[in-house]
């Protein structure tokens, strides 16, 4: 949250203020992803006070808030003018105009959008956590919905492909999707909440949060929220926000441009290099790894880390002075080198080269054992099997269906696909390694394909199980036909459509929503009644699944039955059913039934039949095949991407001439679908 005062903005800045004991149990000197496991560890541990969404959210709001230059105001996320006689923009507003009415209360916005979550948030646990939830006008929270954040300029509002939370308020945002990310991992993943590029292979961390969090710097009103949550007070949670602590936490772990050094413990004027580590001693050469010993650095303030290389090429780091480095490629001479580097970064020379040579590979690994056919379909099945061993390394496995190739993979499992129903086929499997040794195929197993899938109804939803008659507007919970848990929001129980039926109240800010819980076999296409309640106008319900929009269920004045074809989600699903716009009217929904969608659905077989090769390259060139354009980001050792481009059936191939040999990730990802190999260039 940027100050308007220009001097304040200054003394922000620059002023380092003392690391919180609240850290006191917190490895500091760790980076990347440790450190992210290290304030996820501290940050779970220390949130004890689970607050309720009522009355807890509104009493903490009204205090964390607080407009600092008027105590009876909070100030409101979005919010930039209080003089332009239109509420909606309003930057402060008395804090007991708490509620629902347009035009003139505040309500509880959730800035990670509840149902982005996956699972959906909810209205407890991360549905109920202070550090994302903040005071916003009615309509302004209204506009947002469930858009992500993009990237824009000047006020808030939305931009092609999302929300702009405005230059005030987007530090603020990134900080809190931070938060979100190291409380609740998988479920609030920032790829899911903002629209930007994946900063790491193995991670969910956006470059969007990163720029943000450096152009919007922290400011004195975030602080004030930390500081109270950090307390025994009534509505405080017991944990911290860190990188409202120090936003260069965030840098620590996931890279980017440098974001301000509150601590300064990290951007220190220390400028002064450990010394070289020496008495490097390379033992225990086998075929695919190398031990390493030298003696320790030395350095003005403390050697947080060692990394190693082989030929030039980052291999790993550590904190001790002993590595196995791994992934090395048989009968392969490596010059071996280490350097040390301090808590600020500063890093020595690399030491003097030692020269050791891998042995010979020549023993093929283990057959595969424990073949595993099952998820039969009428065009495919999974095949899962027990991992080779090899005296280096499994490099990948090669699947026959009847003596024939069917494809290759570097996991235990294979999704068979483009068969035949109703046909029985022999599978087997071997096993290559780094050397290029291949075993025996393993002893054939039998998978039977299936019937034509002819997509018929596998789930329902009457809505006769739900909770007695109401007129009243709130939230709803009961368990349906299916077994399956239901969720309405600012839902009444009392009308019928074709029989007992569900009615959301969508209008102006009421936010109406049916959500159900987890169910499996994935969804292929959805059918509901609705229909308009009361007098009004006529509209549309939006349906997400897993957390993107599939399609719409028109109403009006008559019942209308509508399908959304083509969905084609596969796996663990969540369906719900609400309006992102403001304005809309009284709806009944009855009757939502769904087809199953096979586990290979489009984007699967996308990823399954992407091949990659030769791996190891021996060469400048490697190439792919792939069904479908796909887009391709490739990563050194150290997590930087080093290529980005796209391929397709017409450009298969990427050149790595210039890369150093060694191992890179490759991150293959289309949609919302990825995966990620690993790639050796010798």
């Amino acid at each position: 949250m940027k100050k308007t005062v220009l001097l304040a903005f200054l003394l922000v800045t620059f002023i380092v203020s003392a690391q919180q004991p609240y850290y006191s149990d917190v490895d500091l000197t760790k980076s990347g992803f440790d450190l992210k496991d290290e304030l996820a560890i501290k940050t779970i541990a220390a949130h004890t006070n689970l607050l309720s969404y009522t009355p807890g959210i509104w009493e903490a709001s009204k205090i964390t808030d607080k407009d600092p230059s008027n105590a009876n105001n909070i100030l409101l996320i979005y919010g930039y003018n209080d003089n332009d006689g239109n509420y909606v923009t309003d930057r402060s507003r008395s804090q007991n105009l708490n509620g629902g009415n347009s035009g003139t209360d505040w309500n509880r916005e959730h800035t990670y959008a509840k149902s982005l979550g996956n699972p959906n948030l909810g209205t407890s646990g991360p549905g109920s956590d202070a550090h994302h939830l903040r005071p916003s006008d009615v309509s302004f929270n209204s506009q947002r919905g469930s858009l992500k954040f993009a990237d824009g300029s000047g006020n808030a509002g939305p931009v092609s492909g999302g929300w702009y939370p405005g230059d005030e308020w987007k530090g603020d945002v990134a900080r809190m999707m931070m938060y979100m990310y190291i409380r609740y991992g998988d479920q609030c993943k920032p790829t899911t909440v903002g629209v930007g590029n994946l900063v790491g292979p193995d991670d969910e961390m956006i470059d969007l949060f990163l720029e943000w969090n450096v152009e919007d710097p922290v400011s004195d009103f975030e602080r004030q929220r930390n500081t109270y949550h950090d307390s025994n007070e009534t509505y405080a949670q017991g944990n911290r926000n860190p990188f409202i602590d120090n936003a260069y936490l965030a840098t620590r772990i996931w890279g980017g441009e440098n974001a301000i050094d509150s601590w300064g413990l990290y951007l220190t004027p220390d400028e002064e290099a450990p010394t070289v580590p020496t008495n490097l001693a390379l033992n225990n050469i086998t075929t695919s790894s190398i031990d390493a010993t030298w003696t320790a650095s030395t350095d003005n303030e403390a050697v947080t880390k060692y990394e190693v290389f082989a030929n030039g090429t980052l291999n790993g780091e550590t904190k001790n002075t002993t590595y196995t480095l791994t992934n090395l490629t048989p009968n392969t001479a490596y010059s071996i080198t280490v350097l040390a580097k301090d808590i600020a970064n500063n890093k020595s020379a690399e030491s003097a080269k030692v020269e050791a040579t891998t042995l010979a590979d020549t023993t093929p690994p283990t057959v595969p054992t424990s073949i595993i056919i099952s998820s039969e379909i009428s065009t495919g099945f999974k095949i899962d099997w027990a991992a080779s061993t090899d005296n280096s390394s499994v490099a990948s496995y090669s699947i026959y269906i009847n003596g024939i190739l069917n494809g290759t993979t570097q996991t235990t499992t294979y999704q068979a696909t483009g068969l035949t129903a109703s046909t029985t086929y022999n599978v087997t499997i071997s096993a290559k390694d780094i050397a290029n040794n291949e075993s025996e195929q393993s002893i054939a197993v039998q998978g039977i394909t299936t019937e034509e899938n002819t997509s018929t109804s596998c789930g329902s939803e009457t809505f006769d199980l739900i909770p007695a008659n109401s007129s009243s507007y709130s939230t709803r919970i009961w368990t349906g036909d299916n077994g399956l848990e239901w969720t309405a929001t600012s839902a009444r129980t009392d009308q019928t459509l074709n029989e007992r039926a569900i009615t959301l109240d969508v209008r102006d800010s009421k936010t109406g929503s049916l959500t159900s819980s987890t169910f499996a076999n994935g969804i292929g296409s959805l059918t509901a009644s609705t229909k308009r309640a009361f007098t009004g106008g006529s509209g549309t319900l939006d349906v997400l699944v897993n957390g993107n929009k599939v399609g719409t269920l028109p109403y009006g004045d008559e019942i209308e039955t509508t399908t959304i074809s083509d969905i084609k989600i596969s796996g663990n699903v969540i369906v719900v059913i609400n309006d992102s716009s403001a304005g809309g009217e009284r709806v009944i929904i009855d009757d939502l039934t769904w087809t199953c969608y096979s586990t290979l659905s489009t984007e699967e077989d996308l990823f399954n039949s992407f091949k990659m090769y030769p791996n190891p390259v021996p060469g400048n060139k490697i190439y792919f095949n792939t069904i479908d354009d796909v887009n391709v980001n490739i990563y050194n050792a150290l997590g930087k991407l080093v290529k980005s481009t796209e391929i397709s059936s017409s450009k298969n191939s990427i050149d790595i001439s210039n890369f150093s040999k060694g191992v890179y990730l490759i991150k293959v990802y289309s949609e919302n679908q990825s995966i990620t190999k690993k790639l050796i260039k010798n």
